[in-house]
């Protein structure tokens, strides 16, 4: 037996070498597979390559566009390739519309048909492999995704033949101004030129703009092409020149200066003859494309030109020499006195010559008297000229004298004369010679002693950009009439003068400006739509008069600071709601903090891929302005007393609309847009009802990190809807049944329901009737009360308040008896239009009896609870008690099974209808249980469903379901009655288990290297197919974790677990197993027992164990010295030494009989018999383990 187990070793060992040679082939040629099939995936690389320009592409409406799109990778290149272009609009995502083809000129769709025949939309191609798509003139619905597909014209497809991009249309919000409120020009060849315009833009996206002065000559008409550029400055803030007017850029002549973010002035120092004509201005805006490259969006002109006339002035050489001086009567003044300055002028033949002189402090010019004596006055001092405050004359042949009272602190400094000689044509026209300069007159001028005091009633204001700007100051000591001038530094504002007129310089004549004097002793200055270029120090300058003469004047000044509308107005976006639900109205508030001023918001969504979407924008005129179709949006204002609310509301939530919002504003201030800080982002999450909870955001997925100041999600949406219906209903024949089904309850006020009307009684569903969410009503198959020649007119389901789902049935008959089950699914929409339904519908189940006259038809009672052995005949008997005797009815008889294990289920089994079909209801489910049904009728009032080899899965609940039909004189099969039986429950039982292994506790001792052995009887089983899997398992101690030591199994499989040493097995009887352990060591001392599995075969399981039993404990102590130990081990093996030999004897007993049996049958020609009584192989197999 030791052998034998030996043996069994050796092959388990030689098993699992086998399997490890098998396992690394397998690797080794999993890997070459592996590289083959790599190997054939890159041979097969696509090579066939469609590129589209990446977008988005955000283009303003009215204007072009223009996508480029080119293939590679055909095996002809010089070949012509076909392309066509579609688009997918927000509107309508499920549609793909035909736009153009190169090749089929009938390719277009009609809505884009005239727009092909007039060239508005056409394709240019580049080259055989690249074209140029193009829309003249975009409109707002022009926004969607566009896409590019090349036509295959080869015999395989290898590659990518289409790809796509997006185009946002977005509203052009470009605007362009003159600031300078002239109607014409006029200046001198040699004067200087400024001039002034401003450009904004409103638009989200981030953009640049260009800005150009142009100049349209005389002679070039108006719409005639664009003028001649004067000086630019581009997108990257770079400064050129126009070709003409280059080399005076370059010599300082002409500048461009960008003042704040919207002004830029134009200054000319020296205008020439060539300038004239008509100068505009121009502003162009452009955005960057995802690969890098910029398109101008938008390009707008001013509507105002300004004409420029100049006025030729020819220089002759000078012949002769002339000599001027500037004298002054007094050179040290007090503020309020004379100032008189003479010019003269001296030459040869004076009274013959003609000049023009005029005088300046430092580079600003006073006045200029002509060579026929006409006086000009220039700009700075043209309100003095007005106010009789300064005089030029020519006072002889030689003498000019300029006249200033009152003198003013400012008018100190120097002074000079410039004349230039004029020669006098025979036309009488003049022309202009070289200019000669006097020498320079230094004047001073200090303050009078004067009563006269100005005080300055707000010191040092601050105004918010927007607001009005107000300035008082007060004046004291006053003995005359008085006047008032405001300036800012040296620039003067406004002015009041001492009869109370309100004089505005040209600076500010586009402002409002106003000069008032409340009452005798202050003057105020107001100046709406303050602006950060306004801060600085304002002076109001006070003058007294004596008749028509000032004689004093004082001035006092304050600084006013403007405080920027960036630091003024706060932005902020939040949500109501933390949580809301699929179908929900979510709506957003933009809180704006700030003064009140025009001011436009625009509200933005960015998608996950990161493209930014603009959804609508309320200007500062009150105009809104939705791009795309966002007919899922809507927009609300409210005015409170230090903020604006803006809300955006997202009717009927979807994943469609889900992203991060912001909203935006900008201020209108002095037609200029000023783009403020956006408000912080806003994630809106949302999950679709049935996709396992809420996802993560989209903007951790995709790595966009903002910052969020709310985290909007949408939960997983469970459906509200609950239905309620009367749970029975009994009618009489051909009466009229309305089963009602009303919603109790609904997901949102805006859902609709599909409703379906099913009949059950007793198989599966069958639908009578239903209707879709839009009231579309289809009738089911023909059964139930929806069969028949009139089944139209039987069967209607009509809508009513609640809302509720009327059933009516005309005309009752037996058969329309049964389980009505009203489904109703409930479907929300979302913002687009698309509805979708939500994952639980709900049902509810009104019983309904159409009854006949008195029937006594009844089913004998049985014992509800049946108990059998598995592998045993089961019957259920179904007898008629009463109603069976009249021969004109025929019975239908059907046998429903509820299993045990799913109590909800009550399924069909067998049926045997009136006309005695015998059939199965399909379900795959039974199909073992059907397999070994038998259904008889042994007698007219008896119906008997047998059931073979009875198994454990067969336990539930048994019913048979009769009715009862008679045939019409029509000829049509009516149902009479129907009887159900009482539930027969049925209980399989297994074979008890039985198993009982010996558990005495023994104790050994043994030397080191001397075998024991641990035997494992098993003294009572189950059954006497039982068989046994055996584990050894050995412990340190009764707290010790137990280890497997050896392993028999059920399949005579050996394993050996911890055991170092060597194991035999030993098998002498069918309950008797042993194992000895050879060379034991003192680390092997501890408990040994074993373990024994029970299995038995199963009809529907096959092998399946049924009992565990652990035997008693064999203490061991091995010791070191080499010593004959004794112990009840040894008895034991007696024991076994002694069985064995008396099971040998009577073997020998038992040969010894056949023998003489055959000698007796030596007479007969018998021969011996060669068969062994010992068989080498089971006269059954057993299963496996497996």
């Amino acid at each position: 037996m030791r052998q034998r187990a030996d043996n069994t070793l050796t092959v388990s060992r030689m098993r699992c070498s086998l399997r490890c040679v098998w396992m690394s082939c397998w690797m080794s040629c999993w890997r070459s597979c592996w590289l083959l099939a790599a190997a054939g995936l890159l041979a097969s690389d696509a090579v066939v390559h469609t590129e589209i320009q990446a977008g988005p592409l955000y283009r303003t409406a009215g204007s072009p566009l223009h996508i480029s799109c080119n293939v590679s990778g055909f095996n002809n290149e010089d070949t012509e390739k076909q392309f066509e272009f579609r688009v997918v609009k927000p509107a309508m995502p499920n549609l793909e519309i035909q736009i153009f083809s190169t090749a089929n000129p009938g390719f277009s769709y009609s809505s884009h048909k005239d727009r092909v025949k007039s060239n508005d939309i056409s394709v240019t191609r580049v080259n055989p492999n690249s074209v140029l798509f193009n829309i003249q003139r975009l409109l707002k619905d022009d926004e969607g995704m566009y896409e590019c597909s090349v036509v295959n014209l080869e015999n395989v497809y290898n590659g990518i033949y289409t790809a796509k991009a997006a185009v946002k249309v977005i509203d052009g919000s470009l605007s362009v101004s003159l600031l300078n409120s002239v109607t014409s020009l006029s200046r001198k060849e040699g004067e200087a030129l400024g001039l002034t315009c401003r450009a904004s833009t409103n638009t989200i996206q981030h953009t640049h703009l260009a800005f150009v002065w142009y100049l349209r000559r005389d002679g070039a008409g108006e719409g005639e092409g664009e003028g001649e550029p004067i000086i630019s400055l581009d997108r990257d803030f770079t400064l050129s020149p126009g070709r003409a007017f280059a080399q005076r850029y370059q010599d300082g002549l002409i500048s461009l200066d960008k003042i704040g973010e919207a002004t830029y002035r134009l200054k000319v120092a020296r205008l020439q003859e060539s300038d004239q004509g008509e100068i505009y201005c121009q502003a162009q805006e452009w955005i960057q494309d995802p690969d890098g490259s910029w398109y101008k969006i938008a390009q707008k002109d001013t509507e105002q030109v300004f004409p420029l006339t100049v006025e030729a002035r020819e220089v002759l050489p000078d012949t002769t020499s002339l000599a001027v001086k500037i004298l002054a009567q007094q050179t040290a003044l007090q503020e309020g006195q004379e100032l008189s300055l003479s010019c003269t002028v001296d030459t040869q033949d004076l009274e013959k010559k003609f000049f023009s002189l005029a005088w300046f402090s430092g580079d600003t010019e006073l006045a200029r008297v002509g060579p026929t004596g006409i006086l000009s006055v220039g700009s700075e001092y043209s309100d003095r000229e007005k106010k009789g405050e300064l005089r030029a004359t020519r006072a002889g042949s030689r003498e000019y004298r300029l006249v200033l009272k009152p003198v003013k602190m400012q008018d100190q400094g120097e002074y000079k004369c410039r004349v230039w000689p004029q020669d006098q044509g025979a036309d009488g026209a003049f022309t202009q010679r070289k200019e000669q300069d006097s020498g320079s007159q230094l004047i001073t001028v200090s303050a009078s002693e004067t009563g006269l005091s100005v005080t300055m009633q707000d010191a040092d204001p601050t105004v918010n950009e927007g607001d009005r700007l107000r300035l008082a100051c007060r004046v004291d000591g006053v003995k005359g009439q008085v006047s008032v001038t405001w300036r800012r530094g040296s620039s003067s504002i406004i002015s009041l003068s001492r009869d109370g007129v309100m004089a505005k310089e040209a600076e500010y004549a586009s402002r409002r400006a106003r000069a008032m004097r409340p009452t005798s002793e202050s003057f105020v200055l107001e100046l709406d739509e303050a602006t950060p270029t306004d801060s600085g120090l304002y002076w109001c300058d006070v003058s007294e008069w004596e008749t028509s003469d000032k004689i004093h004047s004082q001035s006092q000044s304050t600084t006013v600071t403007v405080t920027p509308v960036e630091s003024l107005v706060k932005v902020s976006l939040k949500s109501r709601k933390a949580w809301v639900t699929v179908g929900d109205n979510v709506e957003l508030m933009c809180l704006v903090k700030g003064p009140r001023m025009p001011m436009s918001l625009a509200w933005t969504r960015k998608s996950g891929a990161g493209t930014l979407s603009n959804i609508v924008t309320l200007n500062a005129d009150g105009a809104i302005s939705w791009s795309g179709n966002q007919h899922h949006y809507q927009v609300k204002v409210e005015s409170h007393r230090d903020a604006f609310i803006y809300y955006l509301q997202i009717i009927g939530i979807s994943p469609r609309e889900e992203g991060l919002y912001q909203c935006s504003v900008s201020v209108f201030l002095e037609e200029v847009y000023r783009r403020l800080p956006p408000s912080n982002q806003l994630t809106v999450t949302v999950q679709l009802p049935g996709n396992g909870g809420v996802q993560e955001p989209f903007w951790k997925k995709t790595g966009l990190f903002f910052f969020f100041l709310t985290n909007l999600r949408l939960p997983l949406l469970a459906s509200k809807l609950q239905l309620s219906s009367p749970p029975t209903m009994t009618q009489s024949i051909n009466a009229d049944v309305q089963i009602n089904c009303s919603v109790v309850s609904k997901s949102s006020a805006s859902s609709l329901f599909a409703v379906t009307w099913l009949l059950n009684r007793g198989a599966a569903n069958e639908t009578i009737v239903s209707t879709d969410r839009n009231g579309f009503m289809t009738s089911g198959p023909q059964t139930g009360p929806s069969s028949g020649p009139s089944s139209g007119q039987r069967v209607s389901v009509r809508r009513t308040d609640g809302p509720a789902f009327l059933l009516t049935i005309q005309r009752a008959r037996t058969s329309d008896a049964g389980s009505y089950v009203c489904r109703v699914v409930e479907w929300l929409p979302d913002p687009r239009g698309d509805w979708f339904s939500l994952p639980t519908g709900s049902t509810t189940t009104t019983q309904l009896a159409v009854t006949e006259p008195a029937n006594d038809f009844l089913l004998e009672k049985t014992d509800p609870q049946m108990t059998a052995q598995e592998g045993d005949q089961v019957q259920h008997k179904c007898n008629i008690a009463s109603g069976a005797t009249d021969g004109s009815y025929f019975y239908k008889v059907t046998w429903l099974y509820t299993p045990r294990t799913s109590p909800a289920i009550r399924a069909p089994l067998v049926e045997l209808d009136h006309t005695g079909l015998l059939s199965y209801p399909a379900n795959p489910e039974l199909g073992g249980l059907r397999g070994r049904l038998r259904l008889s009728r042994p007698t007219q009032r008896s119906f008997c469903l047998s059931i073979q080899d009875v198994q454990e899965e067969d336990g539930g609940a048994y019913q048979c379901q009769v009715e009862q039909h008679q045939l019409s004189t029509e000829g049509v099969w009516q149902q009479k009655a129907t009887e159900s039986g009482n539930a027969v429950t049925l209980t399989v039982k297994v074979a008890d288990t039985n198993l009982s292994v010996a558990k005495e506790e023994v104790e050994l001792n043994v030397s080191k290297a001397q075998d024991f052995s641990v035997p494992c009887r098993i003294t009572q089983q189950t059954s006497s197919e039982s068989t046994f899997q055996v584990t050894w398992f050995w412990r340190r101690s009764t707290i010790s974790t137990r280890q497997p030591v050896f392993t028999f199994y059920r399949n005579s499989t050996l394993q050996t677990r911890v055991w170092a040493g060597e194991l035999s097995f030993g098998h002498p009887l069918p309950t008797l197993f042993n194992l000895t352990l050879s060379k034991p060591g003192p680390g092997n001392s501890g408990l040994y027992f074993c373990e024994v599995e029970e299995w038995l075969p199963s009809p529907s399981r096959g092998w399946r164990k049924v009992a565990v039993e652990e035997s008693g404990n064999l203490t061991v102590v091995v010791s070191m010295q080499e010593s004959d130990a004794v112990s009840g081990s040894e008895c034991l093996e007696s024991t076994l030494i002694l069985v064995l030999v008396a099971v040998v004897a009577v073997s020998l007993v038992v040969i010894v009989l056949l023998l003489v049996k055959l000698c007796r049958r030596r007479n007969s020609g018998e021969k011996k018999l060669n068969s062994n009584l010992w068989a080498e192989q089971p006269l059954t197999a057993k299963p496996s383990a497996d």
